[in-house]
């Protein structure tokens, strides 16, 4: 057995690009096992986020009967926290610590925020399971902190985590390493779906807490190995860095060049389209279907591996030269046929179009995601990487969070009105306010369209042709490779 496990390992370790899809992303400088090490931060942020939207939410719903509104208010939290990303980003690119580290502070903070949330996090759900005796607004209160908290980590971690990871690369494999860093976040979002999945196969408050407690544990150790010996210390700055600016003079230059204010436009009315349905499809399944915890906590793994999908196609598109913004805007028309599937499910009673539309939900949101980010790198100056990754985070977050928020009082205000018959007799379901919902993002992926429109059409508009030169050089798992993304 030792022997044929010894040749499996050394067979892969001759496999070539051709096999491996991100064999080609590892450079002298950055070998592939430590690029894959400090790839474990994109781990925890999909574990946090599977937890955080798609499990907690269902059982705060469901099994502990939280009004959805107040659920979605704590999912929208850290709203508050999401603009400063670009802030965060400004800063991680010019900040010196006494130790020498630009971005390691940043990350290690974000790193014990998210471990603080998750430790609250288990006492709020003690008293919302209503077996203590201590007051009810308590237990809402401290899981608001906690979902702050964890929150603002993954904030800090992922922004601040691509540019150290761009920092690293050199100049002709950073686009490689950033694409290998979001397959690693899909990876981590369908990984923790199943896992949390079979660990709550038997439900009970004890099993959920022990899970969240689970997560805080893997949350520290992941991010503490992946930045062991990353950055070194009391680094120069490297020639390519400019003298550090105000932010608001930094972000001033980024939106005035390449119509980036409109590609910011595009990625938030594209993410709100794609992030209301985020508090909702497992309630979906569980109230409207009547499906188990189990089941359709694997439908968040459908969703990751639809985006995987999603990513694949996406890099093979812009191997062969297309449009990031055309590829974007592909991922809002198949975003619209998803939701019409979710939105059938129902009617029909069918179990099987409600994953279909689960999965294509995830794979126009790789492609929408892959588009917008590829444009935006694309414009990106050495200086202000973190700036570019910041800004681009800071859309996304801030219109998934008001999205999401929205979506929780549509659901409720929705239904409330639908059950009292102040629709019609057709009508009067629970499943109207889903509806609703699911109608308002397909009405904001036709608006994603409108503001993609002009991209698309002014695209030799950016200079020196940098969105063709990225796209056809950025990913790895083109057709060659047979890779994600």
């Amino acid at each position: 057995m030792n022997r044929a496990s010894s040749a499996i390992v050394r067979g892969l370790l001759q496999l070539g690009p051709q096999v491996l899809p991100f064999a080609d992303a590892a450079t002298p400088e950055l070998p592939l096992p430590r690029l894959l090490r400090l790839s474990l931060f994109q781990v925890t942020v999909g574990m946090a986020a599977v937890l955080l939207i798609g499990t907690l939410n269902r059982v705060m719903i469901v099994e502990l009967a939280v009004p959805s509104w107040i659920v979605a208010g704590m999912l929208a939290l850290p709203l508050l926290f999401a603009p400063l990303r670009a802030l965060i980003g400004h800063r991680s690119d010019h900040h010196r610590s006494v130790l020498g580290w630009r971005r390691v502070p940043f990350i290690w903070f974000g790193t014990m925020a998210q471990f603080g949330g998750f430790a609250i996090m288990p006492f709020a759900l003690l008293i919302l399971s209503g077996d203590t005796t201590g007051p009810l607004w308590v237990g809402q209160a401290a899981a608001a902190l906690a979902f702050l908290l964890v929150g603002a980590g993954l904030h800090t971690v992922q922004t601040v985590g691509l540019a150290l990871a761009t920092d690293l690369a050199p100049e002709r494999a950073r686009p490689r390493v950033v694409a290998l860093l979001c397959a690693m976040l899909l990876a981590g979002m369908a990984i923790s779906a199943v896992i949390f999945g079979l660990l709550l196969k038997h439900f009970s408050e004890v099993r959920l807490i022990q899970v969240v407690q689970g997560a805080a544990v893997v949350t520290m150790v992941l991010n503490c190995a992946a930045l062991w010996k990353q950055e070194p210390r009391n680094a120069k700055p490297s020639r390519e860095s400019a003298p550090e600016s105000r932010f608001s003079e930094a972000w001033r230059t980024f939106a005035t060049a390449g119509r980036a204010r409109r590609r910011l436009i595009a990625t938030a009315l594209g993410t709100a389209g794609f992030s209301m349905q985020d508090i909702l499809l497992e309630p979906y399944g569980g109230k409207i279907l009547h499906l188990p915890v189990a089941l359709t906590t694997a439908f968040t793994a459908m969703l990751a591996l639809g985006g995987g999908a999603g990513l694949v196609l996406a890099a093979r598109r812009l191997n062969r030269g297309a449009d990031p913004h055309r590829v974007a805007g592909m991922g809002a028309l198949v975003g619209i046929v998803a939701f019409c599937s979710v939105i059938f499910s129902a009617p029909l009673g069918s179990p099987p179009m409600f994953a279909l539309g689960v999965a294509l939900i995830g794979f126009s949101g790789g492609l929408f995601a892959h588009g917008t980010l590829t444009a935006s790198m694309a414009l990106a100056k050495p200086e202000d990487r973190g700036l570019a990754l910041g800004a681009w985070g800071a859309a996304q977050a801030t219109a998934a969070g008001l999205a999401i928020a929205f979506s929780g009082v549509v659901n409720d205000l929705g239904s409330a009105l639908a059950v009292r018959g102040d629709f019609s007799d057709a009508l009067a379901d629970p499943v109207t306010g889903y509806t609703l919902v699911y109608g308002v993002e397909i009405m904001l992926l036709f608006a994603t369209l409108v503001a993609i429109g002009p991209l698309v059409r002014g695209r030799n508009e950016s200079p020196s042709g940098a969105s063709a030169t990225f796209a056809s050089a950025a990913f790895p798992g083109g057709l060659k490779s047979g890779g994600l993304r």
